[in-house]
């Protein structure tokens, strides 16, 4: 394995190169690096040369410099692809790295797509979502009225950081911008235009894309199929590696 980078659309991209063969590009999920799918690298090194990424403001990747979302992450592997000279690479993503690959297999030539508990659906929200959201902007714009944008600036913050997920906690600035940008975006109807034949791996028991995400990138996606695992959750790759792998190599080593 050899660690390298390379300088696309304004930022660095850190990635590891295992395996031989054709090309493979691998993207982990949200708040995760290419350490966390490494068990998929592993399998799929056995039959293509496997291009692991660190997404931009994840592992040893830089931030972008501005608000980036789905588009601009799409926008940076395409680069990637070009500046290596990649043809037909196929994709795996896993979360987040999902949203990529729909969006760059649903404009480009790729040979096979691998989608992993993928985000990409924009998810059902409760009555109890929606009253968290507008009482936050209510809250949000008494404070500006009251403090002033600069003193109310610190306040929103630390009101925002405590009613959003762990995973907007966890960002730094310019992240919770970013995922903020890219965590509602329904990329249902980019999924007719995906040509290449589609695996979805999926855990039965994964709450952050659930199943019903699955069943609807099976039905909008024209060439793909779909294997779920029981009991497993939105890591359905580490709950199950000995399945998950028999389901990948298979896949990766049809015609």
């Amino acid at each position: 394995m050899s660690a390298e980078s390379i300088e696309v659309c304004g930022t660095k991209i850190v990635y590891d190169v295992t395996g031989c063969g054709k090309p493979l590009i691998l993207m982990h999920g949200w708040g995760c690096n290419s350490s966390t799918v490494a068990s998929i690298a592993a399998v799929a090194s056995k039959t293509h040369t496997v291009y692991n990424l660190d997404l931009p403001g994840h592992g040893s990747s830089p931030e972008p410099k501005d608000v980036w979302g789905v588009e601009e992450y799409t926008a940076a592997v395409e680069e990637f692809v070009s500046r290596l000279g990649l043809e037909k690479p196929s994709l795996i993503g896993h979360s987040y790295g999902g949203r990529i690959g729909i969006l760059y297999a649903s404009r480009n030539k790729v040979d096979k797509l691998v989608l992993v508990d993928a985000a990409g659906v924009k998810p059902r929200r409760s009555i109890k979502y929606y009253y968290k959201v507008y009482t936050f902007k209510l809250l949000k714009t008494v404070l500006n009225f009251c403090l002033g944008k600069e003193k109310a600036k610190p306040v929103i913050d630390k009101a925002r950081s405590k009613r959003g997920s762990a995973d907007y906690a966890a960002a730094s600035p310019m992240m919770k911008q970013i995922l903020s940008k890219s965590v509602d975006q329904d990329l249902r109807k980019f999924m007719p235009d995906i040509s290449a034949p589609t695996l979805l791996i999926w855990g039965e028991a994964d709450t952050a894309t659930p199943m019903r995400d699955a069943r609807i990138m099976d039905r909008l996606i024209p060439n793909s199929g779909l294997v779920s695992f029981a009991g497993c959750g939105h890591y359905s790759f580490l709950d199950n590696p000995m399945g998950f792998s028999s389901v990948l190599q298979s896949f990766l080593k049809s015609n």
